[in-house]
């Protein structure tokens, strides 16, 4: 690999000229006008059974569309992301969320002709060499449409979600556009945003995170009432529409959404629960370290110790590819790729969107990776978690395009794994105690952040959602649910509360994937066991975690666990193991406690 790669990606390889490009341009009218035939053909079906050449057809085009949408969607999210004021490239958006709409439409047709086949037809036509492959997903998607509305009744649900539950769910940006913070700091006077403000509560400075937890809590109880409307329509649509098929378990499609049973998230939940004590411990710690008996909510992501110097990025680049050579040449190869080909965005200037993503390019066997690098630990962990994604994309790219669509859950468990081996690499390389206690610190905030703070989510979610079937829960009632939560989840180890995260915290009103908690927490856990697995394996073990992420969109995570792992994940064991590992660090970070 040589130095000094750029940090500034490359999409002119996808469709030259950005947002004007006339190549995308006849890229999305081709796709749009696929889609358009396919959803006529399906269509003019009717109420029939369809023919082996029909779904032969069909499925080809399905998955030639969905490779379609995918690069499009990939490349204008690109896009905006680089640029977050290119107006043309909201514009594509705006038109490739249409045209995937219309794609879902196609699709709900496609589920309900195959779920109209009789067993024998069934079973010939999917064992046929060009459907079995994918037989695991067309046998999923056939099940699930038969415990929908039909076809009709859906589409209409979703043509009334755009303006009514996915608009509730856009109607809380404008309430978290509200939020502005009257701030003073070193003798000048502004005012914060949100997002501006949220940074305030991780400052080292004691009494700046004090400063601003006040302003915060009190900012969103102004906004309190707004948000406690939106989230209860949110959770009475949801709510009447599963009632409208029958479902009596809020979880249900959460559940099917991630392929995981409730005897899994159960186990896995138990053995977090016991996760309490040791973590108990190390907030403690923490509290000693900023000499207070205990952590308020706004301690626990302070930083201690020292962040050491400055990572340059080509510094960073070696230090990954060196720590995933010890675990995989073919995962450092997959980071030469994207080093070498201009396949990260990271340079930090003014105008890009916050945050970190891996988007998949499936019909250029290509991803792209968003970021933007300033030279810390984070940054570097950022970068590694991002490649663990493109490296688990690059192992499924030449699946059939059904075969590459794998769950949240399964997703974080790549990345959270390419972490955890470059975390370990950092740790390591640690030239003083101070270094080493800032990354135990870091590392430990991350399981805090999985076991207690996502737990509290969970408890908060599914307690609101029973509250709500009564009716609409007040504000009041929504921060008494969070506290309970908060507390039971840390097992009232801190001093003070968040009882308006519940308005505060985007995930709670996301409306393409419901419950948008747990499966950080299996990804974490799932990805932290796998290490475990690899160092008693030794070299021979990343073969089978190859095969493990290949076979991530094609099976259930038992089955993945089952097969590849010889484990049972609706049991405790592999849980406990994996908590006892991600808990272990505690006892490190008190040796250098003084």
């Amino acid at each position: 690999m040589s130095q000094g790669y750029s940090q500034v990606w490359d999409l002119d390889t996808f469709f030259a000229g950005g947002s004007a490009s006339p190549a995308f341009a006849s890229f999305v009218e081709e796709t749009e006008s696929l889609v358009g035939d396919l959803l006529a053909s399906l269509k003019a079906l009717g109420d029939e059974a369809p023919g082996e050449g029909a779904l032969n057809s069909w499925t080809d085009q399905l998955q030639d569309a969905l490779s379609r949408l995918v690069e499009g969607n990939s490349f204008v999210g690109c896009l905006g992301a680089q640029k977050m004021d290119d107006r043309a490239a909201v514009a594509l958006t705006e038109r490739m969320q249409t045209l995937s709409a219309r794609y879902r439409q196609a699709l709900d047709l496609f589920d309900a002709a195959i779920a109209r086949l009789n067993e024998d037809a069934w079973s010939a036509w999917t064992s046929k060499p060009a459907i079995a492959p994918i037989a695991f997903v067309l046998e999923e998607r056939r099940q699930t449409v038969k415990e929908k509305l039909p076809p009709a009744l859906e589409a209409l649900a979703g043509d009334l979600a755009v303006d009514g539950y996915h608009g509730w769910g856009e109607h809380y940006q404008t309430i978290v556009g509200r939020i502005a913070i009257p701030w003073d700091e070193e003798g000048s006077s502004q005012t914060l945003s949100a997002g501006q403000a949220f940074n305030k509560l991780e400052h080292p400075v004691q009494a700046v995170r004090d400063a601003m937890a006040a302003k915060w809590e009190s900012a969103w109880t102004e906004q309190a009432d707004l948000a406690a409307d939106t989230l209860n329509r949110l959770g009475g649509f949801r709510l009447k529409l599963y009632g409208a098929r029958g479902w009596n378990d809020v979880l249900k499609e959460p559940l099917q959404i991630n392929r995981m049973t409730r005897d899994t998230l159960d186990a896995m939940w138990g053995a977090v629960a016991e996760s309490i004590e040791p973590l108990k411990r190390y907030l403690s710690l923490k509290a000693k370290l900023l000499g207070k008996e205990a952590p308020a909510w706004h301690d626990v992501d302070a930083p201690v110790g020292a962040q050491g110097k400055t990572i340059p990025f080509d510094e960073a680049a070696a230090l990954i590819t060196e720590a995933f050579e010890q675990f995989s040449p073919a995962m450092a190869a997959l980071a030469g790729r994207a080093f070498e080909g201009r396949w990260i965005e990271a340079e930090d200037r003014a105008g890009k969107r916050p945050g970190g993503f891996c988007t998949s390019f499936p019909r250029s066997h290509q991803t792209r990776i968003f970021m933007t690098y300033s030279g810390t630990p984070g940054n570097v962990s950022t970068l590694a978690h991002e490649l663990g994604h493109a490296y688990h994309d690059a192992l499924v790219t030449d699946l059939p395009m059904f075969g590459q669509e794998y769950a949240m859950n399964v997703a974080e468990t790549a990345s959270t794994f390419a972490e955890a081996l470059v975390s370990d690499a950092l740790l390591a390389r640690a030239d003083s105690d101070e270094v080493r206690l800032a990354l135990l610190d870091e590392r430990l905030q991350r399981a805090v952040a999985f076991f207690l703070n996502i737990r509290a989510r969970f408890l908060f979610e599914t307690r609101f959602y029973d509250a709500r079937k009564s009716g609409m829960v007040d504000a009041a009632q929504l921060s008494e649910l969070m506290l309970d939560a908060q507390r039971e989840a840390y097992g009232g180890a801190l001093s003070t509360w968040h009882p308006h995260f519940w308005a505060s915290k985007l995930h709670f009103y996301i409306t393409d994937v419901p419950f948008y908690n747990f499966p950080y927490t299996f990804g974490y856990l799932f990805s932290t066991g796998l290490v475990s697995v690899a160092e008693a394996e030794g070299k021979g073990f990343a073969a089978k975690y190859d095969s493990l992420l290949r076979d991530t969109g094609l099976m259930t995570v038992e089955e993945l666990g089952s097969r590849h792992l010889g484990i049972a994940l609706d049991k405790p064991d592999f849980w406990r193991a994996a908590v006892a590992r991600a808990t272990a660090d505690v006892e490190a970070f008190a040796a250098l406690v003084r």
